[in-house]
C-alpha cells in the first residue's frame, strides 16, 4: 500500500492489527492504527494479510522470513526481528548476507549455523 508492505500482526495480548513497514532495507519506519498497541520488547506474530499464513523463520524463533522481489525480478530472502523496537534485518542473496540495523549483531550467529548453510545451499 503506497510505499509500505502490509503485515497482519498480533501482539502478546492476542489483539490483531495491520502494521505497514517501509520496504527499504534498513529503514525501520512503520505505520499502525493508534488503537493497535504494543510496546518495545514485545514479541509480535506476523502473518500475511491476505491468506493469514504465519511468516516464521526456521533459523530463529525471533526472526520473520519473507521473500523480496526487486524491480529487476531478483529474489532475496529477508529475515527481520519480530521483537518490537529491535532493528535487525538480513538480506540473503546468492550466498551473501547483508546485515543492517543497530541490533543486527544479536543474530549474526545464524549465518554460521547448519540451518543457515542449508538455506545458502552450502
Amino acid at each position: 500500500m503506497g510505499d509500505h508492505i502490509i503485515f497482519r500482526v498480533r501482539n502478546p495480548k492476542k489483539e490483531k492489527g495491520l502494521l505497514l513497514l517501509h520496504p527499504e532495507i534498513g529503514n525501520y519506519s512503520s505505520i499502525r492504527h493508534p488503537s493497535f498497541i504494543f510496546k518495545e520488547g514485545d514479541k509480535l506474530d506476523f502473518s500475511c494479510p491476505i491468506c493469514s499464513h504465519a511468516l516464521e523463520s526456521d533459523i530463529d524463533e525471533n526472526l520473520i522470513y519473507v521473500v523480496m522481489i526487486d524491480k529487476d525480478k531478483k529474489e532475496s530472502d529477508i529475515y527481520f526481528s519480530r521483537i518490537a523496537g529491535e532493528k535487525s534485518t538480513y538480506q540473503v542473496y546468492g550466498g551473501t548476507v547483508m546485515a543492517t540495523g543497530a541490533h543486527s549483531s544479536k543474530y549474526t550467529y545464524f549465518k554460521l549455523s547448519d540451518k543457515f548453510k542449508r538455506f545458502l545451499n552450502m
